[in-house]
């Protein structure tokens, strides 16, 4: 099943949760849904059952932010790798499965955590002690410090991985799930819409209406386009990441995740910008303004490297002021503040556009700037 487009992501959600939803989940269905019917050896195919059985007795009833089940994350994450790959290996598989498991359940909050514990330890026992050593390994790598920054866990990360890069498959995989998953809808915005012929048409055609959905305007009370975007900036700092380490160079698999979650990125940042144009900014001659404004900004290489803050351009120190905020509060009110700034997000969407295609076109290219140490111009 192609799942690499938001279409195609929403089927393989509502197949998955159908299955979920059965008085009694067949993982036999489920685990056939993740590898694609994609064949697998009987004893590793056990032990997928076991560890799937595991994630959907310990999640039970707890859901994400957007409200479908929690077990769905890992699920599709590991959905997402399966279908990236030629030939399955049981330990990508298994990483990709229990990737949050140390960040999601902890032994002093979890009152079941005994119960829990003897579940994990009856499904490790079934792999072999070098796999599972490894897989340990790998999970603790991919466990983020709550008092650490994204960049220098995105950092460490690479920094352990540069013999396992399988790792960065499972952290590309994860970024594609929750990239597709910032959306509950009936179809994908963008289907049937030409996002460049809408921007052409603006910038250079006099006799062009604007923008019109079809739609209605449906608020969103969970995650606005501000949050989405901070979402793909994220992407930013770990694509960049792994492109300065080249930590994806030798992995075809990773490569082929990286490509597919720049273009996902980039399609996500699209629907925020018709968004915009279709229903808060309608102007057809105020958005060919702010999309000349941002034409100019890639013109003179903005995009290329992380800048400072300055008076004149709504683009500068962009990263630095409204993304790169270690306090989730402090973060929250510089992404309200974005929220009801219209003209500046649709130059922070059009700009991660091109960002995005810059990651697609220049298997070179990352944003300068963007460390495992923090964001900041570079020196010199």
């Amino acid at each position: 099943m192609e799942c690499y487009d938001l279409d195609g992501f929403l089927k393989i959600s509502a197949l998955l949760n159908y299955q979920l939803s059965a008085r009694q989940p067949n993982w036999n269905n489920i685990t056939y849904i993740l590898l694609e019917g994609k064949p697998i050896a009987s004893r590793d195919e056990g032990i997928l059952l076991c560890v799937c059985d595991y994630l959907g007795k310990i999640y039970g009833k707890k859901k994400r932010d957007l409200g479908p089940f929690s077990v769905l994350h890992p699920l599709r994450a590991t959905a997402l790798l399966s279908h990236a790959a030629r030939e399955l290996d049981l330990l990508d598989l298994l990483t990709c499965l229990l990737h949050d498991h140390f960040e999601d359940f902890d032994p002093l909050k979890d009152s079941g955590w005994k119960e829990q514990e003897q579940m994990f330890q009856a499904c490790m026992a079934k792999i072999s002690e070098i796999r599972r050593k490894r897989l340990l390994e790998r999970l603790e790598w991919l466990t983020k410090e709550p008092a650490e920054t994204y960049n220098h866990y995105i950092g460490h990360l690479l920094d352990r991985a540069k013999n396992t890069p399988e790792v960065v498959r499972t952290k590309l995989a994860d970024r594609l799930d929750n990239t597709f998953d910032m959306r509950i809808d009936l179809q994908d915005p963008l289907k049937g819409v030409d996002f460049f012929e809408i921007v052409f048409q603006t910038m250079f055609t006099h006799i062009y209406r604007g923008y019109r959905p079809e739609r209605t305007h449906q608020t969103t009370l969970i995650l606005n386009g501000a949050q989405r975007l901070y979402q793909l900036f994220k992407n930013i700092v770990l694509m960049s990441l792994i492109r300065q380490r080249k930590a994806a160079a030798t992995d075809p698999i990773s490569q082929g995740l990286f490509r597919i979650l720049a273009d996902a990125s980039m399609r996500e940042a699209q629907r925020i910008t018709l968004h915009i144009f279709g229903y808060h900014e309608r102007s057809v001659s105020t958005l060919r303004a702010i999309l000349k404004e941002t034409m100019e900004y890639a013109e003179s290489g903005g995009f290329e490297a992380v800048t400072l803050p300055r008076t004149g351009r709504r683009l500068d120190g962009l990263f630095m002021s409204v993304f790169n905020k270690p306090s989730r509060a402090e973060r929250n009110r510089q992404l309200a503040a974005l929220y009801q700034n219209k003209p500046l997000m649709i130059e922070v969407a059009v700009s991660f556009v091109i960002i995005f295609l810059n990651f697609l076109t220049d298997t070179q290219y990352f944003v300068h700037g963007i460390s495992a140490e923090g964001i900041g111009p570079e020196a010199g």
